[in-house]
Formats: C-alpha cells, sequence, structure tokens
C-alpha cells in the first residue's frame, strides 16, 4: 500500500502504523526509488501463501434465482480482478524487471520508470482489494454484501492520484516505447520474443491499456448485480453507492485521458512545421482542441467530375480550424507492438469565424459568388443537382407532348395518352429519386465555404472545400461542434462559468453549457405579467435542412404562462425550430396561470400504435394542460401552431392549481388549500372527465410540488412529503423526512428541524431526490427506496457571488449529468450529478454561471429532442405508396430503385448510363386499342396475345431499355457498413431555459433602476449533441 506525501502527514503516518500493527502478513519491503516522484510511497509486499486469490465455495441448495444469478456476476468479478492482476504482473515481472536488470542495460533505468509509472502503485492498490474480497467470497452465503466494499476501496483519493498519474503518463510512455523501438533494435526484439512467448500474444501496449479500462468494466458488472437484488436487500443501497463512487472516478480518469490524447495531438501537429500564426497559435496558452478526425477530401472538375480524394485530418481549435495531409507510413515492426502517430502537414489554417458550413444546394450559390481570380477551381459544383433540373426539364418537355398526343386524330396502340401519362410518372418517379439521393449525398458530405487568398483587386475570396465523413453520425458532430465553437467565440460566453481553479484544467472544451441568446417575455403586454412557468412541446419539422437540424434547439415549440392581476394570465408559445426561439403565438388567459404540464402518453405496443396513429396524432396533438389561479385547469391540444382549447377541468373549491403532474392516466393537481386533486380517465376516452373528481387531502398548507418517482407521485405539503400510489389511487404512507433518524416506512419523519420551512422543489435523478426549502439555502438528497437522508448541500458555502443575507433555492432541475439550481438573487449554478441506477450525490465542485438575472429564478427548464433517424441512415429511400404496390400487383410492372452510398453516386469517370427504363406501371401497348406505330412493316411483326406479359417488340420504339438494367432497380435496402452504427445510435438535442426579471454578469455593478424596471427575460442554453447507444434485434 502506498499513500501520497502531499496529504496530511498525522493521518497518513496513523494509518501506516495501524496497518502494520494490526495486518501481520504486511511485510515491509526495501524500494529504490529512481526520482523524487516517488518519495513519500511505501511500498507493501503480499504474501501470497497466506491469502490465496478469493474463490467461491460451491452451490449450497434451495437458493432463488437472484441468489443464483447473483453468485455468478460475484464470480465474474472474482475472475475479472485476478485476471486484471495476473495482466499487471505480467507487466512488472516480464518487462520492467528484465529491462531494470544490470546485465541487459537495454534502456536506461530512468527512462524504464517512465514508462511503467505508478503501474506498482495500481497493482497494489488491487492486491488489497483483492484481498479484501477474498473475505466478502468466503462469507457470502452468509452475508451477501459487496457494495461498500467497493466504495470503501475506490473512494480513496490515493486511488485517484496513482491512476490519475498513470493515465496522465500514458501517452509519454507510449512515445518512448516507439522511439526506443526505432532507434534501439535490441529493445524491439525483446517486445517481439515477449509478445511470441506468452500464451495469449497479447503485446505490451495491450496490457498496459488494461488499467484505462478497468472501472467501466467495474461499472456493467455491478450494473448487473443492481439489476438482480431485491428492493429490501441490505446490499442495494450500498450498491448504488458504488455505482455512484465508480462512474464519478470513471469520469474523471476519461476527461484526463482525453486532455492527455488532445494534448498529444496538438503537440504532434506543433511539430508539423506550419507557417508562423499556426506555430504561434498551438504554442500558445490559450489553445484548446475540440475536434478532430480523419475526413476523405473531394476534389471535383468543372462537369461535377470527381478529379481525386484524399485522407485528410480536420482539428478544430477553439478559434482556428486546420487541414493537415496524413504520413502514416512508419516501420511495420514497430506499428504492430505500439500505435505510432502519423506525421502532418498543414495544407491549410482559417479562422473559424470566418468558416461557414454550406448546404447541399446552397453550394452552388457560394459557388457562384466567388471571384473570377478563384476559378482555378478548388472545388466545382456538383452534378447531383445538374442532372435533378434535367430531369425537371425533361418532365416540362413530356409533359407537352403529352398534350399534343391527346390532340391526336388517330387512335395508335403505343402512342396515345395512357403512354404519355406513363412516362410522365416515371420521370417524376425519378425525380423523387434524385432528391433523396441529393439528401443522402448530403448526409456524409461536410462541404466548406472557407476564406482563400484575396484576388487581383484585393477582395476577399472564399473556396469551397468538400469532404466525405465515416458516417452520418460524423457529419452531425462536425456541424454541431463548428456551432457551438463559434457561439464560444461570442463575449457572454468567452467566460461564461467560473469553477474551481483545480477543475479548469481539466474542464473539456465547449463542456459548459452555452448561452445561446437572451429572449424577452410578455414584452407586448399591457399588463404587468409575472413568470411562472414553461415547457417543452415536442414535434419534428421534416422542412428543416439536414445542418439546420443539427445547429438548431431541440425542435417543437415552447410555452411560457405568467399572470398579472387576478384576471390576467397569458400563454406565449415560441418556435423552436431554429438556433434562436421565435413568438409565434400568444394566447390570453381569464386567470393568471400558475403550473404547466405537458401530457405524455406511454408507448404504445406495435398493434396499438397501428390502430391509433392515425386518430390521435390527427385529432389532438401534444396535449397540455395549465393551472390556474381561478381553479381550474385549461386542457389544450398543441399541433404545429394550431392551438386549440379541447376542456376546461374545475374543482369545486376553487383553491388555485400551484402544480400538475400525469401519471398512469391520472391527472394530479395540487391544490393551495393543501389537497391533492385527481382526475380520470373514462374507458377510451383521450381527455379526462370533469365529474367526479377526487380529492386526497394532505394538510392545511399549499401543495407546492408533485413529482413523480419510479411506480408512485410524490407530493409535498409543509415539510412533509406523501407518496400517492398509482393503483387504487390511495395515499401509501405519509413521511416527514429527518436527516438525523434512520427512515423505515411504517413511520413519519420531518424533512426538516424547523416546522416554517416547507419543501417548495423536487428533482428526481437515478435513485435519489434533491429537495429544496422555502426558506434555507440548502438541498437535501433523499434516498427514493429507504427515503434516508443521504447528502446536505450548502448553496451560501459554495460561491462568493451570493451576497449576504437571506439566500433560498428559486428553481431546481436536473438534466444531463448536471443539478442546475436558481436563486432568489438571479445567480445560477450547477453540480456534478452521477447519471446511472447509483446515487445522484454531489462529489465535484459548483460552477457558477456569470450570466444570470436581476431577481429570482423564476424557473429551470430542459428541452430535448431525438435527431430523426431518417438523418442517421444512408439507405432511407422513399417508399411507395400502398396504391402503387397494389396496381402493380394487378398485372403493372414498377421499376425500383436503388440508390448508391455517396461516394459511389458518381462514377469516376463522370458518364452517365446511356438510357433509363422509363417505365411505371405499363407492361405492354399491345392491349390497347389502335393499330401499332412502327417502322418495320406490319406483316413482319408477331402479334402476342393481348393478356401476355412478355414485353412485345413494340416497347423498344417508344421505351429506351438502360444497358445497366441495374441503375435503377430497386430492391432491398442496401446497407454499406456505416448504417449499423447509425442505427444503433441515438442522438438528443438538448436546451436549458432560466426566466426571471431583466439579464446581469456576475461581477458587473448593475444599477438598482435598472433591475427594477427590467422586464421579463429567458436565457436560453445549448448543450452538445449526445449520443446514446441503443440495442436493436434487427435492421429497419
Amino acid at each position: 500500500m502506498k499513500a501520497a506525501s502531499s496529504g496530511t502527514k498525522n493521518g497518513l503516518k496513523r494509518t501506516k502504523l495501524a496497518m502494520f500493527r494490526r495486518v501481520s502478513f504486511l511485510q515491509k519491503k526495501v524500494f529504490t526509488d529512481e526520482g523524487k516522484d516517488n518519495a513519500g510511497y511505501e511500498d507493501v509486499a503480499v504474501c501470497k501463501l497466506k491469502h490465496p486469490p478469493p474463490q467461491l465455495c460451491p452451490m449450497p441448495e434451495g437458493l432463488s434465482n437472484q441468489q443464483v444469478v447473483r453468485r455468478l456476476i460475484l464470480s465474474s468479478i472474482v475472475q475479472s480482478e485476478r485476471n486484471y492482476l495476473d495482466s499487471l504482473q505480467r507487466i512488472l515481472q516480464e518487462y520492467q524487471r528484465p529491462l531494470l536488470e544490470p546485465p541487459r542495460s537495454i534502456l536506461n533505468p530512468k527512462k524504464v520508470c517512465q514508462i511503467f509509472y505508478r503501474l506498482q502503485e495500481i497493482y497494489q492498490c488491487h492486491s488489497m482489494f483483492q484481498i479484501a474480497l477474498g473475505s466478502r467470497v468466503a462469507e457470502w452465503d452468509r452475508n451477501e454484501k459487496i457494495g461498500d466494499l467497493f466504495v470503501a476501496s475506490f473512494s480513496k483519493s490515493m486511488v485517484l492520484n496513482v491512476y490519475s498519474d498513470y493515465i496522465n503518463n500514458f501517452t509519454n510512455a507510449m512515445g518512448l516505447i516507439k522511439k526506443a523501438c526505432i532507434c534501439k533494435p535490441a529493445f524491439l526484439d525483446f517486445l517481439k520474443k515477449k509478445q511470441a512467448s506468452s500464451p495469449d500474444r497479447i503485446t505490451l501496449y495491450g496490457l498496459m491499456v488494461k488499467p484505462i479500462q478497468r472501472f467501466p468494466q467495474f461499472i456493467l458488472l455491478l450494473q448487473d448485480m443492481l439489476k438482480n437484488t431485491p428492493r429490501s436487500h441490505s446490499d442495494r443501497l450500498p450498491l448504488q453507492l458504488a455505482l455512484t463512487e465508480l462512474e464519478t472516478l470513471a469520469e474523471k480518469l476519461n476527461e484526463l485521458k482525453r486532455l492527455a490524447d488532445q494534448e498529444a495531438e496538438i503537440q504532434q501537429l506543433a511539430l508539423s512545421g506550419g507557417d508562423r500564426t499556426c506555430n504561434k497559435l498551438l504554442n500558445s496558452e490559450h489553445k484548446q482542441l475540440i475536434y478532430c478526425e480523419l475526413l476523405t477530401e473531394i476534389v471535383y472538375g468543372e462537369k461535377g467530375r470527381v478529379l481525386k480524394s484524399k485522407e485528410r485530418k480536420v482539428f478544430l481549435l477553439n478559434d482556428k480550424l486546420i487541414c493537415v495531409n496524413v504520413n502514416s507510413r512508419g516501420l511495420p515492426d514497430v506499428n504492430s507492438l505500439v500505435p505510432v502517430s502519423p506525421k502532418y502537414t498543414v495544407k491549410w489554417c482559417v479562422p473559424l469565424l470566418q468558416t461557414q458550413v454550406v448546404e447541399v444546394g446552397q453550394d452552388r450559390a457560394v459557388q457562384g459568388r466567388k471571384h473570377s481570380s478563384s476559378s482555378t477551381g478548388f472545388l466545382g459544383p456538383p452534378r447531383l443537382f445538374e442532372e435533378l433540373e434535367e430531369l425537371q426539364h425533361d418532365l416540362a418537355v413530356v409533359e407537352e407532348v403529352s398534350v399534343l398526343v391527346g390532340t391526336l386524330s388517330g387512335i395508335y396502340q403505343n402512342l396515345n395518352s395512357t403512354v404519355s401519362q406513363d412516362w410522365c410518372r416515371a420521370l417524376q418517379r425519378l425525380i423523387r429519386l434524385k432528391e433523396e439521393e441529393i439528401q443522402n449525398a448530403n448526409k456524409c458530405r461536410l462541404s466548406l465555404s472557407v476564406p482563400g487568398k484575396p484576388d487581383r483587386s484585393g477582395h476577399p475570396a472564399s473556396v469551397m472545400v468538400v469532404f466525405n465523413t465515416p458516417s452520418p453520425l460524423s457529419k452531425i458532430h462536425w456541424v454541431n461542434w463548428l456551432h457551438l465553437a463559434k457561439i464560444a467565440q461570442r463575449k457572454e460566453n468567452n467566460l461564461g462559468w467560473e469553477c474551481a481553479e483545480e477543475e479548469k484544467k481539466t474542464k473539456a472544451p465547449l463542456s459548459c453549457p452555452m448561452l445561446i441568446c437572451k429572449l424577452p417575455v410578455f414584452s407586448c403586454t399591457t399588463h404587468e405579467m409575472k413568470l411562472q412557468a414553461a415547457l417543452h412541446s415536442p414535434s419534428q419539422s421534416c422542412l428543416l435542412g439536414f445542418c439546420t437540424v443539427t445547429t438548431s434547439l431541440p425542435q417543437g415549440y415552447l410555452w411560457v404562462v405568467g399572470g398579472g392581476n387576478s384576471t390576467h394570465g397569458q400563454v406565449e408559445i415560441f418556435s423552436l425550430n431554429r438556433s434562436c426561439p421565435r413568438l409565434i403565438k400568444i394566447v390570453p388567459l381569464g386567470a393568471p396561470a400558475l403550473s404547466l404540464n405537458y401530457v405524455k402518453e406511454p408507448c404504445p405496443t406495435t398493434e396499438d400504435r397501428e390502430a391509433e396513429k392515425v386518430q390521435s396524432d390527427a385529432q389532438t396533438g401534444n396535449i397540455i394542460c395549465v393551472g390556474l389561479q381561478d381553479g381550474s385547469i385549461n386542457v389544450y391540444s398543441n399541433m404545429d401552431t394550431t392551438v386549440q382549447c379541447l376542456r376546461t377541468l374545475v374543482n369545486p373549491d376553487g383553491s388555485p392549481v400551484l402544480c400538475l403532474q400525469y401519471f398512469l392516466s391520472f391527472l394530479f393537481a395540487g391544490l393551495a388549500n393543501g389537497k391533492v386533486a385527481v382526475y380520470q380517465k373514462s374507458t377510451g376516452e383521450t381527455l379526462w372527465d370533469v365529474d367526479p373528481c377526487t380529492f386526497l387531502s394532505l394538510g392545511s398548507e399549499p401543495v407546492c410540488h408533485l413529482l413523480t418517482v419510479e411506480d408512485s407521485v410524490w407530493a409535498s405539503c409543509g415539510n412533509q412529503v406523501t407518496i400517492i400510489q398509482g393503483a387504487g389511487l390511495h395515499t401509501q404512507e405519509q413521511l416527514q423526512h429527518s436527516p438525523q433518524s434512520k427512515l423505515n416506512i411504517e413511520k413519519s419523519f420531518k424533512a426538516h428541524p424547523d416546522p416554517g420551512c416547507s419543501v417548495r422543489l423536487m428533482v428526481c435523478s437515478g435513485r435519489g431526490v434533491w429537495m429544496a426549502f422555502n426558506h434555507t439555502s440548502s438541498i437535501h438528497l433523499f434516498h427514493t427506496e429507504t427515503l434516508e437522508a443521504l447528502q446536505e448541500v450548502n448553496l451560501s458555502a459554495r460561491t462568493t457571488h451570493l451576497s449576504p443575507g437571506m439566500v433560498c433555492v428559486s428553481s431546481l432541475l436536473i438534466c444531463q449529468g448536471l443539478l442546475w439550481v436558481g436563486t432568489n438573487q438571479g445567480i445560477i449554478l450547477t453540480f456534478p450529478a452521477p447519471t446511472l441506477e447509483g446515487i445522484p450525490k454531489i462529489t465535484g465542485k459548483a460552477m457558477t454561471s456569470l450570466n444570470a438575472h436581476c431577481g429570482p429564478v423564476d424557473f429551470l427548464m430542459s428541452a430535448s429532442s431525438s435527431l430523426a433517424s431518417s438523418l442517421l441512415r444512408w439507405d432511407s429511400i422513399t417508399k411507395g405508396n400502398k396504391e402503387e404496390a397494389d396496381e402493380g400487383g394487378r398485372g403493372g410492372e414498377r421499376v425500383e430503385n436503388s440508390i448508391s452510398p455517396p461516394s459511389q453516386t458518381l462514377p469516376v469517370n463522370g458518364e452517365k448510363p446511356k438510357s433509363v427504363l422509363l417505365q411505371y406501371r405499363l407492361q405492354s401497348t399491345c392491349h390497347l386499342p389502335g393499330k401499332l406505330l412502327t417502322t418495320q412493316p406490319e406483316q413482319d411483326l408477331p402479334r402476342p396475345a393481348p393478356v401476355s406479359p412478355e414485353h412485345s417488340p413494340e416497347d423498344g420504339s417508344i421505351y429506351e431499355v438502360s444497358e445497366d438494367p441495374d441503375v435503377w432497380v430497386r430492391g432491398r435496402p442496401v446497407d454499406w457498413g456505416g448504417g449499423g452504427e447509425s442505427r444503433r445510435s441515438r442522438v438528443t438535442s438538448i436546451a436549458i431555459f432560466s426566466g426571471g426579471r431583466g439579464y446581469r454578469r456576475v461581477g458587473q455593478e448593475v444599477l438598482a433602476e435598472s433591475c427594477s424596471d427590467s422586464q421579463n427575460t429567458l436565457l436560453v442554453w445549448q448543450l452538445p449533441l449526445t449520443v446514446t447507444d441503443q440495442q436493436v434485434t434487427g435492421l429497419s
């Protein structure tokens, strides 16, 4: 065991003495330090004879299925840890020890110590963990508990320190190994022999990367253990806490690994030998690498022909975009043992703010705006749009011909209105397919307009650069990162958040929410209005372009409600289908609005989805409930920009509706008189009945908040939280939570020792609920299963920007791993919170937003929407409608088409197929009346039967059959390799909205008069797109 010398010395000494006194099997080992970095750590050897690896005893009889599964998972944990220790031991004994032996002297001992830095300490940490694990395994059948062992073993700062040092040194260690392989052939032979003699043929790199992968493996195993642990089990809460500790540790180590990799990329880029400006930027302290990836640059000719393609690597920095040539050549022997970084040559470096992402279709306009000096042409216009224009021109001509054909005096079998209509339908179908081909090409085509050299007259010029991305998901990332990187250059985001000094170095670029805009609300009304609530009504628009969808806010509509005096209320609806919200509708109300709730129906089954899709979506759209001060609830339907009041629910008491919550087809309304009104639906109805209404009396104080937690609804009334079960609508228990006492289901506990502190706000994440009170600056965390008070956080001690005096929480939100806390002083704080099934404990330090309101933060609200799955697929071709299929089944032949992937849309030589089969439904014209119009003599033509389904010779005189029939023959959707990835990924756009009076910058003096007269304002933050993997059983 080793402990850091930088810690508290007295505590460190006491820990060492206690360890050596009580644990007799630990023997002190003489360790020769090769560097001062190891000073203060004490090496301890573990006797394996006294402590063999843990092993489970035979399974006893009479175990339940969950107990059997838990034993199997425990066996996997034991085996995984044993394999991990064996890998660490192999590194130390088979690589480090021989290289340090004096007779060999293959490498300098200092370099050997740098390569294997901190591996010995990691091995000792896990050796101690294995000993403790053995004791738990030995008594597993008596006490099935392992979660607290993970908490005790991996919550220590020593574990974080040694793993952080190892990960920070990993890139440097790989560089030393690569350099030694090139400069010292004996070292290269040594690595080859070790790999050849090992039973699994794992390289040194494969062994040294295992510490980086260790904690994600632990998390997966503990997640499986938690799924098979009953709610009443004593190990359930420790397992949840263990998941929280491991997730926090893994997140910190991932950030360190990411920063180390980015630093290595920047160093490699700085050695590329670019211009002075680029080198100065890369060597500055303010450089930040946001994103980099290998892309394929496509160069087109004047007629859209592909001239060449070249692999490039593009680097997105905080204010520059750099494109480099990649030289991946290296020694084959070295490449097989350790990853070798390629050599870069800077091709161009342009300012980020002068770079523009161009949609397919816009690039021709950009090309037209270029000056003549740039006609040498980096890239030409795409050929796809020219082909589309040709098809549209041909359709117009054929329509005119069809009109003329209808004026023929004679009747001809193969020249009549039926045949001409067939031509028109075929061309219309080809136009639809060409439009989809353009759309599919856009999904993997990143077109950038970058500044070029000025022309002869000195005017600025721009050039078009086109890259093919590996997948549609890659392009989505690029467009989104470029959009956010430009927003980060704004003044309000240049220093938008304040965090602890030690955390600034580990913060990823653009990891903090970006302030998109400041939006005035209720500015058109003549009455003074107060903000009360807001919600997001999701809706996807099929009219938005690819880049617009990727950079816009979560698609849908934002509802904001408020009220003035007792007779005035208002709803303002904003469209979010752009990068900035836009007011589209105002709905007046007869009373002030106090609460909002979006009714999200549960996902229907496959049978119900087909039966209800047209009926429910077309008739009602999204259902939104608005609670008013006069005790009524207005039920609205929101479909696009149409808003209709479907029903008004009134409670007989007329008490103001403070909060609303929809759960299991019931609508819960928290009233100011301490009751909860429950509205039910009749069988087969989509709306709630006005009568009867069930009332649940919770107390004499107002019901301030309703929250759905798993299969129940939590209602706060005063300092009590009442859990209402959905089944039977009965009160399960009334709980007054006490942080001092251990809670159980049969008792009532206080949420706060002061009876005047009422529970005002609640948010749930994982297995925990955070609560805020009306007169305190603290927030409390409670366990959702045992109802224990787990943590208390005082906001006044977490930031220096809160003014002395009364500080209380005015709004609360948890979203995307961040706990947002709004205060009565207008300042917003965020805390990192775990996102897995564990407990959302706060372990990191707070970040303070320097963009704040002048008054209290009235609400915090999140909006999220997933990008349409069609944007992530390359084969999203419009399927023929049912009518076409039915007509084709009656004897007519449909021409089915398929589209090649974007990289294969045009031949390399740019030539088009000589002809296309222009046949839509007709298979033969021999059954039509009239004589055959042909150049051949009538007596030489065979006359097939009118019902024959085969093509006859006359078809060739009208329809020109393609020499390559597969060009426009559509069959099953083709999978080109990247589609599988897109089908497993879900891309989500997230935005945060805060409402309050006015806007100010924290730390800057603001006049009191300006704050008092300021209007209601929404602050809109945007987060980077998130990608989550989904398990899909088959391809769609």
